[in-house]
C-alpha cells in the first residue's frame, strides 16, 4: 500500500495528499460553516510534488482522502550525463536513473550526495 486514509479535518498545511492521483504538498485550508441542511465544507489548494501543478479541491470536512506514503532518502550521483543522472540510494544500495532538471545542472557532481523523494512509485531530486 503507497497511502494512507485519512479526514479532511485531520490534514494540515505542508503536508501531503492525493489529487487526481497525483501526490500533492497542501499549501492551504479554508474551512466553511454548516449550512442549514448542509455540513462544514474544506476548500484545500495544493501543488503537485512532480509536475509543480496548482490543484484545488472542495471536500466536506468528514470525507476520507487519500495521503500518500512519501518516502525522503539519501542518494550518491553515480554518473551524469546531458539529460539523466543515475543514482545509488545509500540504504538499500539500489542504482537508477532520474531526468535531470534544468535547476539542477550544474550543481551536481559525481561522488556527491543529494536527498529525493520516493512517492507512488515515482522519483525526484529535492535537494542537493
Amino acid at each position: 500500500m503507497v497511502w494512507t486514509q485519512q479526514e479532511v479535518r485531520e490534514l494540515k498545511e505542508g503536508r501531503y495528499m492525493l489529487i487526481d492521483e497525483e501526490p500533492c504538498r497542501i499549501l492551504s485550508i479554508q474551512t466553511s460553516k454548516p449550512g442549514k441542511h448542509g455540513e462544514a465544507k474544506a476548500r484545500i489548494d495544493a501543488v503537485g510534488i512532480f509536475d509543480e501543478r496548482k490543484r484545488s479541491v472542495v471536500f466536506p470536512v468528514t470525507h476520507k482522502v487519500q495521503v500518500p506514503l512519501i518516502g525522503k532518502r539519501t542518494a550518491q550521483v553515480l554518473s551524469m550525463t546531458e539529460t539523466e543522472v543515475q543514482l545509488m540510494d545509500l540504504e538499500n544500495y539500489e542504482t537508477f536513473f532520474l531526468a535531470l532538471e534544468p535547476d539542477l545542472k550544474g550543481q551536481l557532481t559525481p561522488g556527491g550526495e543529494v536527498q529525493y523523494l520516493d512517492a507512488m512509485g515515482k522519483r525526484r531530486i529535492m535537494r542537493r
